[in-house]
C-alpha cells in the first residue's frame, strides 16, 4: 500500500493525541500545536486529495491492517479528502480570526482547554469523514457533541451556559436517536461496516423482507443528523449557542460542526441505505418539505432580529434548510448542489461571524443593529468583508452563493413533481436574505457624524485584516472557478456508490 493511504489515519490520530498532549502546555505552547497541527492535517489532506485525483479510484485502510470485524475501516475518496481539507482551512482560519478576542472571552488558565477541545473537534471531524464504520461514527459524533458544548460552555457567563445546556439536551436527543436506528439496522443487517450494511440492505429490500422496521431504522438516523445538524424545526438550540459563544466558537460551530453531521448523512444515503433505496422510502419527501419550511423561518427570524450575531445565526438555519432540499429532490444534481452548498456556507458563515466582531468592536461593544450606524467606516476591512459575506448569501455573481442558488435551481428544473416549490422557494428566500443582510449593510455604511466610537487602521488589525482577506479571496474562488469543485464533488459523489 502506497504511504499516503496512511495520511486519513494519521490526521486523526495526530488531532486527537495533540488535545492530550495541550493538556498539561502553556497556553502559547497549546496554540502553537494546536496551529501546527491544523495546518499539518491541512497538507497531508492537499497530498491525499492529488494522489486520489490521479489514481481516480478510492481506497480502504484497515486499521491494524486487520480486516472487518476483527479490524476498523477508513475509506478515503475525493470527495473525504477535499472535505477534510475544507475544513481544516476553515478551521485555521477561523482560528485566527478571533485569536485577538480569546482573552477577553477566555480565562487565561482555561486557554490550553480551549484548544484541546478544538483539537478533539477537528478528529472527530475527520473521523466522521473517513470512517466506513457505523458505531466508529456513532462514537465520533459523541466526541463532537461534547467538544462543541465544550467550545461554547468555555466562555462562563450566564447566556453560554444555558446556550450549552440546550445544545447538550437537544444534541443528545439526536445521538440517542442515531445510535436506536443505528441499532435496529444491525439487528436487521448483522454488519456495521457501511459496505456490508449496503450488501444486506439491498437484499432484503429484493426479498421483501422487513420493510418497515427498516424504513423505522433509516427514519430515526435520519432525525437525529436532522437534530444535531438544526434542520428546522429543531433548531431551538442554535441562535444562543451561536450568539454567545466566543467568536472562533461561532465561526467552527456554524460553519463545520453542522456541516459533518451532514456529511455523515450523506455517506448513509450513499454507503449505507443505497441512494436509490433511500429514494425509495419516501423519507426524501419529509426532508424536502422541512428544508423548504427552513429556508422561509429561518429568514423571517433573521428579519425579526435586532442582535447582528443571532442574526447571523438564524440566518443558518435557512442555509441548513437550502441544504436538505437538495437532498429532497433525489437527484444527483441536488446532491452536488447541497455539497456545493456545504462548502460555500461555510466559508462564507465563518466570515461572516468573523467579520461581525469587528463592527460591535468599533461600537462600544453593542451588537445591536441600531448601534452599528457607520461602523463600516469605523473598521473599514470589517465592512468590506461583511458585505462581502452579505452579498454571497443573498447570491449576487462573483460570490460562491450565487454558484449554490444556480446549483439548486438547475436541479429544481430536472425534478417534475418539485421544480414549482423548489423555484418560489428559493426566490422568496433569496428576497428574505436580502431584506436582513443588505438591512444591515446598509446601516453599517449609513455615515454617522456623531459617533464617539474610536476607528481603527489596518496597522492596529494586521492578522485580523488578512484572515478577513483571505476568506473574502476563498469566497470569490469558490464563486468564479466553481467548474473544477463540482467536477471533483460528482466525482466524489460516483466513487460512494
Amino acid at each position: 500500500m502506497n504511504f499516503i493511504c496512511n495520511f486519513p489515519f494519521f490526521s486523526i490520530l495526530l488531532s486527537l493525541f495533540s488535545g492530550t498532549i495541550c493538556s498539561v502546555l502553556s497556553a502559547k505552547a497549546a496554540k502553537l500545536v494546536n496551529r501546527v497541527v491544523i495546518v499539518a492535517v491541512g497538507i497531508m489532506s492537499a497530498i491525499l486529495l492529488l494522489y486520489l485525483l490521479s489514481t481516480g479510484e478510492p481506497f480502504v485502510y484497515w486499521m491494524g491492517h486487520f480486516p472487518a470485524p476483527w479490524g476498523n475501516e477508513i475509506r478515503a475518496g475525493v470527495l473525504e479528502a477535499g472535505m477534510a481539507l475544507f475544513f481544516c482551512i476553515i478551521m485555521y482560519l477561523s482560528m485566527a480570526g478571533g485569536a485577538h478576542k480569546l482573552f477577553g472571552e477566555v480565562v487565561e488558565n482555561k486557554h490550553n482547554l480551549y484548544y484541546i477541545l478544538v483539537n478533539l473537534l477537528l478528529s472527530s471531524l475527520l473521523a466522521l469523514v473517513y470512517t466506513n464504520d457505523m458505531f466508529t461514527a456513532y462514537v465520533f459524533v459523541e466526541i463532537n457533541t461534547i467538544s462543541a458544548c465544550g467550545l461554547i460552555m468555555i466562555r462562563q457567563v450566564g447566556r453560554t451556559i444555558e446556550a450549552a445546556v440546550r445544545y447538550m439536551i437537544m444534541s443528545l436527543l439526536g445521538s440517542g436517536l442515531l445510535l436506536f436506528g443505528l441499532c435496529i439496522m444491525y439487528d436487521l443487517t448483522g454488519h456495521l461496516l457501511m459496505s456490508n450494511i449496503k450488501e444486506s440492505v439491498g437484499l432484503l429490500m429484493a426479498n421483501g423482507e422487513y420493510p418497515i422496521p427498516l424504513i423505522v431504522s433509516v427514519a430515526l438516523m435520519c432525525v437525529g443528523l436532522c437534530i444535531k445538524s438544526a434542520l428546522f424545526p429543531f433548531h431551538a438550540w442554535l441562535p444562543d449557542a451561536y450568539g454567545y459563544s466566543t467568536v472562533s466558537s461561532a465561526a467552527i460551530l456554524s460553519s463545520l460542526v453542522s456541516k459533518g453531521y451532514i456529511f455523515l448523512l450523506i455517506k448513509i444515503i450513499y454507503r449505507v441505505i443505497g441512494f436509490n433505496i433511500f429514494n425509495s422510502t419516501r423519507i426524501i419527501d419529509v426532508l424536502f418539505v422541512f428544508g423548504l419550511m427552513g429556508m422561509i423561518f429561518g429568514s423571517i427570524s433573521a428579519i425579526r432580529e435586532n442582535d447582528i450575531r443571532r442574526m447571523i445565526a438564524y440566518s443558518s438555519v435557512a442555509q441548513i434548510g437550502y441544504i436538505y432540499m437538495g437532498f429532497g429532490m433525489g437527484t444527483q444534481a441536488g446532491m452536488v448542489a447541497s455539497v456545493f452548498h456545504i462548502l460555500s456556507h461555510a466559508a462564507t458563515k465563518s466570515l461572516l461571524f468573523i467579520a461581525a466582531i469587528g463592527l460591535t468592536d468599533v461600537s462600544g461593544g453593542s451588537r445591536k443593529l441600531t448601534d452599528l450606524t457607520g461602523a463600516a467606516y469605523r473598521n473599514k476591512w470589517a465592512g468590506a468583508a461583511f458585505m462581502a459575506g452579505s452579498l454571497s448569501m443573498v447570491g449576487v455573481p462573483l460570490f460562491s452563493g450565487f454558484i449554490s442558488k444556480l446549483l439548486f435551481s438547475q436541479a429544481a428544473v430536472q425534478v417534475e413533481g418539485k421544480m414549482l416549490a423548489s423555484l418560489i422557494v428559493l426566490g422568496i428566500s433569496t428576497v428574505l436574505n436580502a431584506i436582513y443582510f443588505m438591512k444591515t449593510v446598509i446601516r453599517i455604511y449609513t455615515s454617522n457624524r456623531e459617533s464617539a466610537y474610536p476607528s481603527v487602521t489596518f496597522r492596529d488589525m494586521k492578522s485580523y485584516a488578512a484572515v478577513l482577506i483571505c476568506f473574502m479571496i476563498l469566497n470569490v474562488i469558490l464563486g468564479v472557478s466553481s467548474q473544477p469543485v463540482v467536477d471533483m464533488i460528482q466525482l466524489g459523489l460516483a466513487m460512494f456508490d
